[in-house]
């Protein structure tokens, strides 16, 4: 499988800056975080296509006020997705921007109108966001784009995780991505359960990764060591922009240090290797030498002794 020149079958980890709501509501600012990104080592930038109107009702009723201990509560499901929303006026712009600059860029689509408007941007691939992956209708219909396809499984059941990959591949999509996520904002690090991670690539026989929404980068590299190929984190170009999605964003520092942990993590992790390189055997004859000449200092040493006594 291939995200634009990402080619998976070469092996490493395909790294996603999630931009979502980090743009401040300025356009410039969308630019300098993709442009960020791009120096930093990211190997795309994420949009999420949607409007408040097209992802919820105007209303005051309790099921549309946030609850649940999120850093949300109490604020209206219409007003935060308001303040958040990218606005589609802006895609085309930061598409071509992306594209001139050579970083992948696709987006989340929250309804068929959104997949109708990313579809003439061309995008190298889709991502289903957590609370998307039991509208069923969304994904046969993304799915059939034939663009690969990224599904967060946050609030899924392994069941529902089921429907939605048969879907895909009744569409004849069979380029499926499963990310591990917790949908808690941010979420603790009891709740990752990480191993979950190879698994779902066993059992769903696909790429399987991370979409993570943990404070710092310990749970990305150790998703990595457990085989994650694509690791999701939500990016800022300066927490002092502020917005929905702010504290648990990593900026340019701290993403930058997690892009260099995963790259030196995948040279850690290495293959299995029992083969004598040359490095090996120049190593293993200088300690034979080592050892030769601790043990002619031994001999030497008791010989003295022998003829002393």
């Amino acid at each position: 499988m291939k995200i634009g020149t990402f080619n998976f079958d070469s092996g490493g980890v395909f790294i996603i800056a999630e931009l979502s709501a980090n743009h401040g509501g300025d356009i410039n600012i969308a630019k300098e975080t993709i442009m960020a990104a791009k120096e930093i080592g990211a190997n795309a930038i994420k949009l999420q296509t949607y409007t408040a109107d097209t992802i919820t009702l105007d209303s005051d009723k309790d099921d549309f006020i946030i609850k649940g201990g999120t850093l949300w509560d109490n604020k209206r499901l219409y007003d935060l997705y308001k303040e958040a929303h990218l606005p589609w006026e802006w895609h085309q712009e930061l598409f071509d921007y992306a594209r001139a600059i050579d970083i992948d860029i696709f987006s989340s689509p929250f309804d068929k109108s959104a997949v109708d408007f990313l579809e003439q941007f061309d995008p190298t691939a889709y991502k289903i966001a957590s609370f998307e992956i039991t509208d069923y209708e969304l994904i046969r219909y993304t799915a059939s784009k034939g663009k690969p396809i990224i599904i967060s499984t946050g609030i899924a059941t392994i069941d529902e995780i089921q429907d939605a990959v048969d879907i895909c591949r009744a569409e004849g999509n069979d380029n499926i991505i499963l990310l591990k996520c917790t949908s808690a904002y941010p979420a603790a690090l009891e709740d990752a359960n990480l191993r979950t991670i190879p698994n779902l690539a066993e059992t769903f026989g696909v790429i399987s990764g991370f979409s993570d929404h943990t404070l710092g980068a310990t749970a990305p590299i150790v998703a990595v060591t457990l085989g994650a190929r694509v690791v999701e984190k939500h990016f800022i170009l300066d927490k002092s922009i502020g917005g929905a999605d702010a504290d648990f964003s990593m900026d340019k520092a701290e993403f930058s240090g997690m892009v260099q942990a995963i790259r030196d993590t995948e040279k850690l992790l290495g293959k299995v290797d029992y083969s004598m390189t040359d490095k090996k055997k120049s190593h293993g004859s200088s300690h034979a030498a080592s050892m030769c000449h601790k043990t002619l200092r031994k001999a030497m040493s008791l010989q003295k002794k022998i003829f002393e006594a």
